[in-house]
């Protein structure tokens, strides 16, 4: 590896996943910044999953401390930060990988309850965890968030509540890069699109009561290049560059990882 986060502190949230073949955005978001450099600060509320992660970043020569938490809590959100400045003395970089669609449905049909969940856990969450670490990075005058959206928020979805909260995590990604700019803060979103991971294929193919192969090959499909969904290697790069000095000069960006499928649209 090339050491392109040598030095640098990285929070990242969700680096824990959901059980599968293969690995999901967050994992391997977490070990590539680790590969490159980074001590980084894992976060999930899933505790098994979390040191799996951790110690596979072991593993590989790297440095990352886990910590469980809830990101609907606020006082876990705190801890997320008190943290990180604890045992590495400043954050350079907050990763947050959040996102649900469970119970979500069309706007006539979605519940209250499944509303209000997915908005907590995909909005609120992250605007929550950025209010605890951009005071201390406009202390330091540097720092660069990067958000995980979805191709939902631009294209069209089924799935009502889902695609809201995406669309409002781009907006927040563009109001916390304006209000923070003057301070040397990058904010960016990477919105991925068909990727397989253990929660878009395993879980998925569960819900539906579909086969694991005949889904992934439905959504090869449905991608323009090469016809084939991208991996969580294709996000974690995306963010990779976000997060290094090579993107000193981007901020407010929303970048497709998506084999060109939200390009239709345009």
């Amino acid at each position: 590896m090339t050491g392109r986060l040598h030095d640098k502190v990285a929070v990242v949230c969700g680096a824990g996943q959901t059980p599968g073949t293969t690995i999901g955005n967050g994992r391997a978001t977490a070990l590539l910044f680790a590969r490159e450099g980074a001590e980084v600060l894992a976060v999930d509320r899933d505790e098994k999953s979390l040191l799996e992660t951790c110690a596979l970043i072991s593993e590989s020569g790297g440095t990352a401390r886990p910590l469980v938490a809830d990101i609907t809590d606020p006082s876990d959100c705190a801890a997320i930060a008190r943290t990180a400045l604890d045992a590495f003395g400043r954050i350079d970089v907050l990763h947050n990988n959040i996102g649900i669609g469970a119970g979500d449905a069309g706007a006539l049909d979605v519940t209250e309850d499944a509303w209000d969940r997915i908005q907590s856990v995909n909005l609120r969450a992250p605007w929550t965890v950025c209010r605890q670490i951009i005071p201390h990075m406009r202390e330091r005058r540097t720092g660069a968030i990067i958000n995980v959206s979805s191709i939902a928020a631009v294209c069209s979805a089924p799935l009502v509540a889902y695609k809201v909260s995406k669309a409002g995590l781009n907006a927040l990604t563009h109001a916390l890069a304006m209000e923070n700019a003057s301070f040397g803060i990058r904010a960016n979103t990477i919105m991925p699109g068909f990727i397989d991971t253990p929660m878009a294929i395993e879980g998925m193919a569960s819900k539906l009561g579909m086969n694991q192969d005949e889904l992934r090959a439905a959504r090869d499909r449905m991608v323009p290049l090469n016809q084939r969904q991208g991996t969580a290697w294709d996000v974690a790069h995306a963010a990779l560059f976000l997060a290094s000095d090579e993107a000193a000069f981007i901020t407010g960006a929303l970048l497709p990882v998506d084999g060109g499928q939200s390009a239709r649209i345009g």
